[in-house]
C-alpha cells in the first residue's frame, strides 16, 4: 500500500509538468508529513548526505572535461582521423561519423555532448557531399548515444552511486556487493565497441543499398597527419582507463585528471580556446553539474523513504514468488525501462529504478555489473526515441528536422539497437568477459 501511494503521488506530480527532481522531493515531504512518524529534519539531513559520497565528485569533473573538449576542437580532429581511415568505404562520411562518435564518447562521457560536437561539424559536410539529411541525422542521433556506454560515462557513475550500500543477497542467501564505478567502466568497453560495430554495419548496408557517395582513399601520409593531430585527444582515453586499471588513481581522481588534461590540450596544445573563454565553460559545467546533483540528492531522499518503508525488500520477495525466473524478469525490466524512457530522462530513471530493481536481479542470480550495463543500454535506446529522447532534440536543432521526421529517420539504427539490447540482456558474457579477464 505504501508503494502504491508513493508511486501514485509521484506520477500525479509528474503529470502536472513538475520537474522530476522537485516531484521526487515533494513526494517524500508529503508522505513523511502525513503518513509517517519520521522527524522532518531527517529530510534536510538526507538531502545533504545524498551527495556527500566521494564517487559523486566524478560527475562535475567529467562534465567539465567534456565541455573543454567540445569547445576545444577535439571533435573536428577526431572526425578528420576517422574519415582518413574509413571514408573510402560505402557511406564513408557516415561511417566516419559512427567512429568519431565512438572516439569522442570515450573522452567526453556524455551522449548529448557527442551529438552536438560531432553533428555540428559532420552533418553539413555530409549534405554537401550529397548524402540525404535524414541519413546523416539518423547516424548522429543514434551513434551519439555511445557516450553513455563507452567509458568514462556519467550514467555509469550514477548507477554505481545509486546502488552503493544496498543490502543485497544472492539466490543462496550469500551477501553480494554492488557494482563499483571501475567495474562498470571496464564492463562497458566490449559492449560499447560492439554497439559501434552494429551501428556501423547498419550505416554501411544502407549506404551500399542506396549507392551513397564514397570519398577517395586517403594516403598513408594523410592518415598519419590526421592521427598526429588527434592524438592528444585520444591519449585521454589511455589516461583515464589505463590509470584506473593500473591503480594509479580511482575513477573520481581520473575524472579530475581528465578535466585538467582537457583544459591543457584545449587552451595550450590545440589553442582553439582562449583563456577568456574558460570562465564561460566553467559556468556552463557548473550549471549542468548543479542540475544533476540536485536530481541525485532528491533521488537519494526518495530511496531513503523506499528503504524506510521496506518497499525494495517486499518487491524483491514478490517478484521472486512470481516464479518468473531470470529470463522473464529481465524481459519485464526491459519493457519497464523502455516505457520509462518515453517520459523520463536517463539519469532520473537510473537513480529511481536501480535501487529497486538491482536487489531483485541479484536475488535471481544476475550479476549486478551485467544488470547495470543492461540498464544503461536501455537508457541509450531511450535517448533516441520520442517524446523525451534528448539526442533527438539535440539532433533536431542541428539538422533542422522536426521530431516526427527525425523519429522516422532513426528507425533502422533504433531497430539495430533493440536487437543489440536483446543480446546484452541474455548473453551476460558480452558484458562480463573483459572485467573477468582483467581479474576484476
Amino acid at each position: 500500500m505504501s508503494a502504491l501511494i508513493i508511486f501514485s503521488l509521484f506520477l500525479l506530480l509528474l503529470l502536472t509538468g513538475m520537474p522530476i527532481s522537485i516531484a521526487l522531493g515533494m513526494t517524500v515531504l508529503t508522505f513523511v508529513y502525513t503518513l509517517t512518524n519520521i522527524p522532518v529534519d531527517i529530510v534536510a539531513q538526507k538531502l545533504f548526505t545524498g551527495i556527500e559520497k566521494f564517487e559523486i565528485m566524478a560527475i562535475p569533473f567529467f562534465i567539465l572535461a567534456g565541455n573543454f573538449l567540445t569547445h576545444g576542437g577535439v571533435a573536428k580532429r577526431m572526425i578528420n582521423f576517422a574519415t582518413s581511415l574509413i571514408g573510402h568505404w560505402h557511406g564513408g562520411l557516415g561511417l566516419a561519423g559512427v567512429l568519431a562518435c565512438a572516439l569522442f564518447a570515450a573522452v567526453s562521457g556524455s551522449s548529448p555532448a557527442t551529438v552536438a560536437a560531432i553533428g555540428a561539424i559532420l552533418l553539413p559536410a555530409m549534405v554537401q557531399q550529397g548524402f540525404p539529411n535524414k541519413f546523416g541525422a539518423g547516424i548522429i542521433t543514434t551513434s551519439g548515444s555511445l557516450g553513455m556506454l563507452i567509458p568514462p560515462s556519467i550514467v555509469m557513475v550514477m548507477y554505481a552511486v545509486a546502488t552503493t550500500g544496498l543490502n543485497m543477497t544472492g539466490p543462496n542467501g550469500e551477501r553480494v556487493s554492488s557494482a563499483s564505478i571501475g567495474d562498470l567502466f571496464m564492463a562497458g568497453v566490449v559492449p560499447g565497441l560492439l554497439l559501434a560495430i552494429v551501428l556501423g554495419v547498419t550505416t554501411w548496408y544502407r549506404a551500399w543499398k542506396n549507392d551513397y557517395p564514397r570519398l577517395p582513399r586517403a594516403s598513408i601520409k594523410t592518415r598519419w597527419l590526421a592521427f598526429r593531430e588527434s592524438v592528444w585527444g585520444l591519449l585521454l582515453i589511455v589516461l583515464v582507463m589505463g590509470g584506473i586499471y593500473s591503480g594509479a588513481f580511482t575513477p573520481t581522481e581520473a575524472a579530475a585528471v581528465s578535466a585538467v588534461y582537457a583544459f591543457v590540450i584545449a587552451v595550450f596544445v590545440y589553442k582553439d580556446m582562449r583563456l577568456k573563454d574558460v570562465p564561460r565553460v566553467l559556468l556552463s559545467s557548473a550549471n549542468m553539474s548543479a542540475m544533476l546533483l540536485y536530481i541525485i540528492s532528491n533521488a537519494a531522499l526518495f530511496s531513503f523513504l523506499m528503504t524506510n518503508e521496506g518497499i525494495p525488500q517486499v518487491m524483491t520477495q514478490w517478484m521472486v514468488d512470481l516464479g518468473l525466473g531470470w529470463i522473464g524478469f529481465l524481459l519485464m525490466v526491459n519493457i519497464l525501462l523502455l516505457l520509462a524512457g518515453n517520459v523520463m530522462e536517463p539519469s532520473s530513471i537510473v537513480l529511481i529504478m536501480a535501487p529497486i530493481l538491482t536487489p531483485v536481479a541479484v536475488k535471481l542470480g544476475i550479476d549486478p555489473v551485467h544488470f547495470g550495463i543492461m540498464m544503461i543500454v536501455n537508457m541509450e535506446v531511450g535517448l533516441c526515441h520520442p517524446p523525451v529522447g534528448l539526442n533527438l532534440y539535440v539532433a533536431s536543432g542541428i539538422s533542422r528536422m522536426g521530431i516526427s521526421e527525425l523519429t522516422v529517420a532513426v528507425m533502422p539504427w533504433l531497430l539495430a539497437m533493440l536487437a543489440f539490447l536483446a543480446a546484452i540482456t541474455y548473453i551476460p558474457e558480452i558484458t562480463l568477459f573483459f572485467p573477468r579477464m582483467l581479474g576484476m
